[in-house]
């Protein structure tokens, strides 16, 4: 990439966490590679995470049958949003990277950060610029989350169930849908309860993945050419066809009845 730059979005209340830990590891990591690095430490800031018609200024279009979908992609066109999202997307629109870092909650990014995605990636929910032709195709997206369980209860056996299956609305319902070349999740299982030089492993192998991040290629997500529009989205017959005498899915959500293909939401070329 020539241009070097990197919003990390930070979702954790105590600067004393492990999350926070990964957060400073990835900025002194990054700085020494010339990025320009830019952090929105969420709780923080007190952003505001409901997504209401107060995120647009000088009233709404059609307040008696109020769609936020729809309300702000108007707004945003119009330059009619609150100064707190202006201030996220002016960062999100200078980024060539951006990396989501917090604890995973209820399986789940933390409301705060849901609010963030909510507010401020609210006017690239756009039905005609979708996952491969959505706004930031140009642009790669991550998450590094923390886990409160080891690595074998998120497992096809394991209690929590597939770990690929669990990161499939975040990383191809939210930043594949933006257009957002999605990185391989960095993954830190359970640090609360491991020793510390298990820790401070988990920190130095983020370090070392970071010194050629950008080079990684992205996960794989069938691209929009793959459906028939004229037939609500549907994968197109002869991409069917491709994949029928195959043994594995297309990918986790799109599986066709099929087994899984093993690992693909958290590792590349799979």
């Amino acid at each position: 990439m020539s241009a070097k730059k990197v919003l990390i979005v930070f979702a954790h209340e105590s600067p004393a966490s492990f999350s926070a830990a990964a957060k400073d590891a990835a900025v002194a990591a990054l700085n020494a590679q010339d990025w320009t690095v830019e952090v929105s430490d969420l709780y923080s800031m007190k952003f505001k995470a409901a997504a209401t018609a107060e995120d647009i200024t000088g009233g709404v279009k059609n307040a008696e049958n109020f769609c936020y979908a729809d309300e702000i992609k108007l707004a945003w066109e119009e330059g009619r949003l609150v100064d707190d999202i202006k201030k996220e997307q002016d960062k999100l629109k200078e980024a060539d990277l951006v990396i989501f870092q917090f604890p995973l909650y209820w399986s789940s990014v933390p409301a705060i950060m849901k609010g963030w995605m909510d507010r401020v990636l609210g006017f690239a929910y756009a039905q005609d610029k979708r996952y491969s032709e959505g706004l930031f195709k140009d642009k790669k997206a991550m998450l590094s989350f923390t886990t409160d369980c080891p690595e074998s209860v998120y497992s096809a056996t394991g209690i929590n169930g597939d770990i690929n299956v669990t990161l499939w609305p975040l990383q191809k319902g939210i930043l594949s849908y933006c257009g957002f070349q999605v990185l391989a999740p960095q993954i830190f299982w359970d640090p609360a309860h491991v020793p510390a030089e298990a820790r401070s492993s988990m920190l130095e192998s983020w370090r070392t993945r970071l010194q050629n991040l950008c080079g990684e290629a992205p996960l794989y997500f069938a691209p929009l050419d793959y459906f028939d529009k004229e037939k609500g989205f549907q994968l197109k017959p002869e991409v069917h066809e491709e994949y029928a005498s195959k043994e594995f899915g297309l990918t986790v959500g799109i599986h066709m009845g099929k087994p899984l293909p093993a690992n693909s939401q958290i590792k590349a070329g799979v």
